[in-house]
């Protein structure tokens, strides 16, 4: 099982979108994956009383990382980084048992041109700390509104298109490789 993190809790956002089309890729390829959407967290969840020791509410959220093949997340670059709201779930996190050993991939999403590399590169260190298996391909998505159809459903960039799908199909099999 593949967990696709889409990573903001902005509301109807470009990284919500692409990590939708991620898991329909995913489905129609008949790889089993799931959407963790940091949309979906309890807004108690910010409260300063649960930094370090999540409420009860954050436990499903933990349980599919901890079960989770791999984790793809998919962030958008807000003010050269990323989320807040990401960082803050990764704190959550029970240490060291939710990354170590886990195999991690990162795709960005910006309005500029830069694709989320930044973020990215933070997440990686992060990511590694918590000794996570980095895949090292990553897919940007830079001025992402004209990377994407109309309605959101599809990578309408063919170049993109292509290095996302190959890129899913091979964070799925590193994942298998290290399982």
């Amino acid at each position: 099982m593949i967990t696709i993190l889409s990573g903001t809790n902005r509301p109807g956002s470009n990284t919500l979108k692409v990590a939708s089309i991620g898991m329909a890729f995913y489905r129609d390829s008949k790889v089993d994956a799931q959407l963790l959407d940091l949309a979906k967290l309890p807004a108690g969840i910010f409260s300063p009383e649960h930094y370090g020791k999540p409420p009860a509410e954050f436990q499903p959220f933990q349980k599919m990382i901890l079960e989770t093949d791999g984790i793809l997340v998919v962030t958008p670059e807000y003010n050269g980084g990323f989320p807040g709201a990401l960082k803050y779930f990764i704190d959550l996190l029970k240490f060291p048992d939710s990354l170590v050993g886990k195999p991690a991939a990162f795709i960005g999403v910006a309005a500029g041109r830069f694709g989320a590399l930044r973020p990215i590169e933070q997440l990686e260190m992060i990511f590694q700390y918590r000794e996570a298996h980095i895949y090292g391909k990553r897919v940007l998505l830079p001025a992402v509104e004209s990377k994407l159809s109309a309605d959101g459903t599809a990578i309408a960039d063919e170049s993109i298109r292509e290095r996302f799908e190959q890129m899913l199909l091979g964070f799925g099999e590193f994942c298998r490789r290290l399982k």
